[in-house]
């Protein structure tokens, strides 16, 4: 398979393989779509089993920030950066040295910042070798918290969406990884009145949610088939799918992980189960909201702005059971005329 014709392309306008023997470096940047402005996008750690599964992750997460961006009404694009390897073994100073010199090579066109496997620390360390990064500690830093507010907002527009309901009090929901961002969004839940029901596979991070926020804990196979009014994804993607569609109890999918449907097709398979699904990039955008502040940075602009995330999911939701489409349908298109308007 060419990256050209791979099912995930999506006329990308950069496919960067980036490799460097002395750190040991292999890195993957897309650079999806510019139009709205420069592209900004994570950079992921993740020991990949192929390299075309890093390849498909890339080009769905760059993909994936270019919609979120524009439904979040930034001067942004879309892009993602991918590190193959494992992040317990990698000498961190070196890996993210030589990722910095690859994104410098970028000249602008992509900004990184911190994903999964990565830090405000490690993007510190690309920083001393290129300026076109962003989420730096001193300024907008960790963006997790703005995540978790912005998913914690969008699990309440689907609740008064759903149920006509004001706040969470004894809804009973389902948090898949509660690591930066599940922590806060089970501390946010919480202290709204939810039940909460927890897995993960660091037993650490179980036992500080389960201590703080009196939350159950379940086996990582568990969470699927529980019994809950919310399943709220937090951890990797794809984790709704065939296989756990027949499963879900729960009348709402809200949470903060990217690319939470397998395949485009489970989005209807969602609407026709009767299940409500907040699009992914719409509810998990707080985080990239939060960085858009970081030249003149001020927290209180961020938080008032990742507000907006609850009146842009109740559009898509009264639009999609009007039109008696998907909501992820009905986000794509939204996203895609407005890059269109612009352009």
């Amino acid at each position: 398979m060419t990256v050209f014709n791979h099912p995930s392309f999506d006329e990308h306008e950069k496919v960067v393989f980036c490799r460097d023997k002395q750190s040991g470096l292999k890195a993957i940047i897309a650079v999806h779509n510019t139009t709205l402005g420069p592209a900004f996008g994570g950079c992921r750690v993740w020991n990949y089993q192929t390299d075309d599964e890093a390849l498909t992750d890339v080009l769905r997460l760059s993909q994936g920030m270019t919609y979120k961006t524009a439904l979040a009404g930034l001067a942004m694009g879309g892009g993602k950066a991918v590190i193959i390897g494992d992040t317990h073994l990698m000498d961190r100073e070196q890996i993210f040295s030589a990722f910095g010199r690859a994104v410098n090579q970028l000249n602008g066109s992509y900004y990184s910042a911190e994903d999964v496997g990565t830090s405000p620390s490690d993007i510190k360390i690309a920083s001393l070798q290129t300026p076109f990064v962003a989420g730096l500690e001193g300024k907008s830093g960790d963006p997790s918290p703005f995540t978790a507010l912005g998913t914690y907002l969008g699990i309440k527009a689907a609740v008064k969406h759903k149920y006509n309901q004001d706040d969470l009090k004894d809804m009973r929901v389902a948090v898949q990884g509660v690591g930066h961002v599940g922590y806060y969004l089970c501390k946010h839940l919480y202290q709204n009145g939810a039940k909460l029901i927890v897995t993960d596979i660091d037993h650490r991070a179980l036992e500080r949610v389960s201590q703080e926020f009196a939350a159950t804990v379940v086996a990582p196979q568990d969470i699927y088939h529980q019994d809950v009014d919310i399943y709220s994804p937090c951890a990797l993607g794809a984790t709704v799918n065939d296989s756990t569609l027949p499963l879900f109890k729960a009348a709402i999918i809200a949470g903060s992980a990217n690319n939470q449907l397998a395949e485009t097709r489970h989005a209807t398979a969602l609407k026709d189960l009767g299940i409500l699904y907040a699009p992914d990039y719409v509810i998990n955008a707080g985080g990239i909201i939060n960085i858009s502040f970081e030249s003149n940075y001020n927290p209180e602009n961020a938080r008032t702005k990742v507000n907006e995330i609850y009146h842009t999911l109740s559009r898509i939701f009264t639009q999609s059971e009007q039109q008696n489409r998907a909501t992820a349908i009905v986000a794509d298109e939204m996203a895609r005329q407005l890059i269109k308007n612009k352009a």
